[in-house]
């Protein structure tokens, strides 16, 4: 009691309570069940969706293929192998490279998704009421239109993130009070601020795309993919929203395996809300498709 000694933040004191010993260093790493598992998870989420975009090129031509605009089916399925790779880069022991790059080649990547499955439900709304008599849509009727409005809310998130990075970028830190005897490693966000406005970016394009999508959910169009945008996007935001007190409530390495798990599970919705059902018409049904075009045509 009279030689009492405070211990260092990056040590804790012995089972004698007479010594200062170092802090174990722990962060989620592939050496780990955990880690391994999310990796792999990711790494076979990446195989199917390149398999999902070598079914569409190489169906490029069919119909169901080409309904909705499919320069933004291609850019929505790159965009969802690189949202699954990208995981990658919050496993293994954090550095300085991965710190400043993992959360921005997030919040781009998800930004460009969003932004193209927004650009997907504003081909059918324009499609839908440019056939209307007199309809002054019928000017913006093809691929210019989407295609601007991915690249300028693309390019809304990468203002944002340079902003970021000019001001507070993210480093590696030690968290040395979450938990007694262990030190995690894990990378600090830098500014608090810039990181929920690049995230609360993205919310409000999913919103806007939920809504653009419940509202052209029924329009009478071959091939509307409106539907399962919508559910797709539902999915999305539920995954998201129960994200932020999971992630809140977790410590240390869970804290990046909560925000993994998120990413993976919101993708997989895109993924398999969107693609699957089409995958599931020209591998299983491919007449379905000549059948349907023919239906429209009679019309």
């Amino acid at each position: 009691m009279e030689n009492c000694i405070r211990c260092q933040e990056d040590e804790w004191s012995n089972e004698k309570k007479n010594k200062c010993i170092k802090k174990t260093i722990d962060f989620l790493s592939y050496a780990e069940p955990l880690g391994l598992s999310l990796a792999i998870l990711a790494i076979l989420l990446s195989i199917t969706a390149s398999l999902v975009l070598g079914i569409f090129i190489k169906n490029r031509h069919s119909q169901i293929v080409k309904a909705n605009n499919r320069e933004l089916s291609y850019t929505l399925l790159l965009t969802l192998i690189l949202s699954f790779l990208c995981t990658l880069l919050f496993i293994g022991q954090p550095m300085k490279v991965t710190c400043m790059f993992r959360q921005v080649t997030f919040a781009v990547i998800f930004t460009t998704s969003i932004s193209s499955v927004l650009g997907k439900t504003v081909t059918v709304l324009i499609a839908f009421h440019a056939i209307t008599p007199g309809s002054m849509l019928k000017i913006w009727v093809g691929n210019r239109v989407p295609r601007c409005l991915v690249l300028l809310l693309s390019l809304g998130e990468v203002i944002i993130c340079i902003m970021w990075f000019l001001h507070c970028p993210p480093f590696p830190d030690y968290d040395t009070r979450s938990q007694p005897s262990v030190m995690t490693l894990q990378c600090n966000e830098g500014s608090a601020v810039a990181f929920y406005i690049a995230v609360g970016y993205i919310g409000m394009l999913a919103s806007v795309s939920f809504i653009t999508a419940y509202l052209a959910r029924r329009l009478p169009d071959i091939f509307n993919e409106a539907s399962h945008i919508t559910f797709s996007m539902l999915v999305f935001c539920c995954v998201w929203i129960a994200f932020i007190p999971t992630y809140l409530s977790s410590k240390g390495k869970y804290m990046v395996a909560v925000e993994i798990f998120a990413i993976l599970s919101s993708s997989s919705g895109l993924l398999g809300c969107i693609f699957i059902p089409k995958c599931y018409i020209i591998l299983l049904k491919p007449k379905k498709s000549v059948m349907e075009k023919a239906t429209s045509k009679k019309k």
